[in-house]
């Protein structure tokens, strides 16, 4: 249970105001069509999270517990600094129209995902907690909590949230997880 919280915590709040969530807006100023938007983030983001997931969890079958401690720190703490640093999204994302709304999204998205902060962080997870479904159901769950709202709220949301304040309490949970991974406290590994 502790994966899957922690994991939907911390994608939740890393989401917010990353560029999948700018494509949430966009894709649902553009269609207008809430339901086959939320679909494609969800089939998009189970694919690209399984497969991330799946990294993360091979990764620990060929590194020292030692040396995945040091690299599982070092990427919480690259991740908290990286949250800090504004998304912005290619237009490019979204001009696939020839493929429906729902084919259009699931496109979208998984391509936007592709070393996103989300993806790595669903990879450090699955390392860390050695526990592919959780996690992957955690990031999956974080992920639609913070674009599901983007779509069915618009654009109204994004300037009510103060993102500053949400990706510095996303840095500061990444932080913290580095560091206690580089102290091997808990003992996760």
């Amino acid at each position: 249970m502790e994966a899957f919280l922690v994991s939907a915590g911390i994608v939740a709040l890393a989401e917010i105001g990353d560029k999948t969530q700018l494509l949430s807006l966009l894709l649902a100023a553009r269609y207008r069509r809430p339901w086959p938007i939320v679909l494609g983030i969800l089939v998009a983001t189970l694919a690209n999270h399984a497969l991330a997931g799946a990294v993360g969890t091979w990764v620990t079958t060929l590194v020292s517990r030692d040396l995945l401690r040091w690299i599982l720190g070092g990427s919480f703490i690259a991740m908290a600094a990286w949250i800090l640093v504004p998304d912005k999204i290619d237009d490019d994302e979204t001009r696939r129209e020839r493929f429906g709304v729902f084919g259009t999204t699931v496109i979208a998205f998984f391509l936007a995902e592709m070393g996103d902060k989300t993806q790595v962080a669903t990879v450090a997870l699955a390392a860390q907690f050695k526990a592919l479904v959780p996690v992957v159901m955690g990031t999956t769950v974080g992920m639609m909590l913070a674009n599901v709202p983007a779509v069915l709220v618009g654009e109204r949301a994004a300037k009510v949230l103060p993102l500053r304040l949400v990706h510095g309490i996303a840095a500061a949970i990444f932080a913290v997880l580095g560091v206690l991974a580089l102290l091997n406290v808990g003992d996760t590994l």
